[in-house]
C-alpha cells in the first residue's frame, strides 16, 4: 500500500485529512460499487466521488488496483485474552484483517464482565461490543459452562446488563452436548427468559447434540441470531433428506439472523453447498476467531469471506455480509458503510487471483480463484499500526486432524 503525507494542488475548494484515491469502492450498504475516491475529515467520511484529485489532503493513500470497503464488522469473536480459554487480542488482528468492529460473544459472564470492560474494551483501539454469557463464569474454560445450573444466575446477569447497556447488545448461550452436559435444554430456556426480560436478542450456538435442533428452534424468535448456521454437526439445519429445516426456514423468513461463525469446528463445505443450492444464504459471515481458529483453517475474516467467493457468492454479496448486515444487527447505521457522515472505518484489500485451496473445519478442501488480502485498515480515519500478537497459550493446540494446516498456512 502506497501512502504519502502529501498535498495535492493548491487552490482546491475541498480539504480533507485523508484522501483514498483510485480504488474500487464496494459499499453495498450505500449502494456504491465502482471506481470512487474517498475523502475523510475529522474521523468521518466526508465525500465519496468519482474524483477528488483536485482536493487538498494531509494524507493521500493510493488504492489503485485494490478494493475499498467499509471497515469490517465481525459479529462472532472471542477477544477476552488472558482470562478465557479462547480469547485473542483484537488490535493486532484488526490491523492486518480490516476488522474495525468486534462483537465478543459470551466470553464474559457476570463475574468476569467488569474485567472485560476495564482490561479489554477500554484499552483497545478497535471498537468492541459484547454479548453476555448467561453462565456467570463465561468461557474461562473450553466448555461445560452450563453443566452446573447454579451458574445461570438471571438476577445477577440482569444487573450486569443494566449497568453496561452501552456495551452489552444481547445474550449468548452455547447449546451442545458439552456445554449442557446433563442438563438438557434448560440453559436455553433460562437464556430465553433473560433475553425477553431485558428486551435483547439471543445468540444461540449449535453443534453436536443433544439437545436437538428441534429443541433449539422451539425457543428461537425473530431478531435472534443462530450462529454456526452452516455447521456439519448433528444439530445442523439440514434434515435427513438434505432439505433446509422447515422451522428454521420459516423463522429466517420472519427475521431470524443466520450467522456463519466459522471457528475451529463449525463450518462445513458440504453443508454450505447444500444450503446455498436451496437458496438459503447466510445473513452474516463471521469468523468465530479464537486461539485455535486463528491458526487455521479459519485464519481470519478475509479468509472466511474468500471461502464464500469460492462457493459462488459475489464480492458485493460477501462484503455486504461483513459490513452493512452486521451493522444492522447491532443497530449501528453509522458503521458498515462509507456514506458521508458515517465513521471513517475503512478497509483496503487486494483481490489476489490464482489457484487457491480452502479448507473447512474437517479439512475438506475446495478450490477457489480469488483471495482477499488486507493491505490497510483505518479506524476513525487513522491507519491502524501493525503490532505483534502475543505468544499463544500452552493449551492453544489444534486438534490432530487440523494440524496439517500449519505446514501450508500461507
Amino acid at each position: 500500500m502506497a501512502e504519502a503525507a502529501a498535498t495535492v494542488p493548491e487552490g482546491a475548494e475541498q480539504q480533507f485529512d485523508t484522501v483514498i484515491l483510485g480504488g474500487e469502492v464496494i459499499d453495498p450498504g450505500a449502494g456504491a460499487i465502482g471506481r470512487y475516491d474517498v475523502g475523510i475529515r475529522e474521523g468521518r467520511i466526508a465525500a465519496v466521488k468519482p474524483s477528488l484529485a483536485g482536493a487538498r489532503a494531509e494524507r493521500v493513500i493510493d488504492a489503485r488496483d485494490q478494493i475499498v470497503t467499509p471497515g469490517l464488522i465481525d459479529l462472532h469473536t472471542h477477544v477476552y485474552w488472558g482470562v478465557t480459554y479462547w480469547g485473542i487480542e483484537a488490535d493486532p488482528v484488526a490491523a492486518r484483517s480490516g476488522v474495525t468492529t468486534w462483537l465478543d460473544v459470551g466470553s464474559a459472564g457476570s463475574y468476569t464482565f467488569p474485567g472485560f470492560r476495564r482490561y479489554i474494551v477500554e484499552p483497545s483501539r478497535v471498537r468492541i461490543y459484547a454479548l453476555l454469557n448467561l453462565s456467570s463464569i463465561g468461557l474461562v474454560a473450553p466448555t461445560w459452562e452450563f453443566a452446573n445450573l447454579d451458574y445461570c444466575d438471571l438476577e445477577l446477569a440482569a444487573q450486569i446488563v443494566e449497568r453496561n447497556r452501552d456495551l452489552i447488545l444481547g445474550i449468548k448461550a452455547r447449546i451442545d452436548r458439552n456445554t449442557t452436559r446433563g442438563v438438557g435444554i434448560r440453559p436455553l430456556e433460562l437464556a430465553r427468559e433473560l433475553a425477553d426480560r431485558l428486551g435483547l436478542p439471543l445468540m444461540v450456538h449449535i453443534g453436536f447434540g443433544p439437545p436437538s435442533i428441534d429443541e433449539v428452534a422451539a425457543l428461537l424468535r425473530p431478531g435472534d441470531i443462530l450462529t454456526h448456521c452452516f455447521t456439519g454437526g448433528t444439530m445442523r439445519i439440514l434434515t435427513e433428506d438434505g432439505k433446509v429445516h422447515p422451522v428454521i426456514r420459516e423463522l429466517h423468513e420472519r427475521g431470524l439472523v443466520l450467522d456463519i461463525g466459522h471457528g475451529a469446528g463449525s463450518f462445513s463445505f458440504p453443508v454450505a453447498e447444500a444450503l446455498l443450492e436451496q437458496g438459503l444464504l447466510p445473513d452474516v459471515i463471521s469468523s468465530d476467531i479464537h486461539q485455535l481458529a486463528i491458526q487455521g483453517p479459519m485464519f481470519d475474516l478475509p479468509t472466511t469471506l474468500s471461502k464464500f467467493l469460492a462457493l459462488g457468492m459475489s464480492l458485493p454479496e460477501v462484503i455486504e455480509r461483513a459490513t452493512a448486515a452486521p451493522a444492522r444487527v447491532i443497530g449501528r447505521q453509522d458503521l458498515g458503510t462509507l456514506k458521508p457522515g458515517s465513521l471513517a472505518d475503512v478497509a483496503i484489500f487486494r483481490v489476489e487471483e490464482g489457484d487457491f485451496t480452502f479448507y473447512d473445519v474437517d479439512m475438506t478442501p475446495r478450490r477457489g480463484t480469488k483471495r482477499l488480502v488486507n493491505t490497510l485498515t483505518l479506524l476513525g480515519g487513522e491507519p491502524l499500526p501493525l503490532i505483534p500478537e502475543s505468544e499463544r497459550p500452552v493449551w492453544a493446540v489444534l486438534p490432530e486432524h487440523q494440524r496439517a494446516i500449519l505446514l501450508h498456512r500461507r
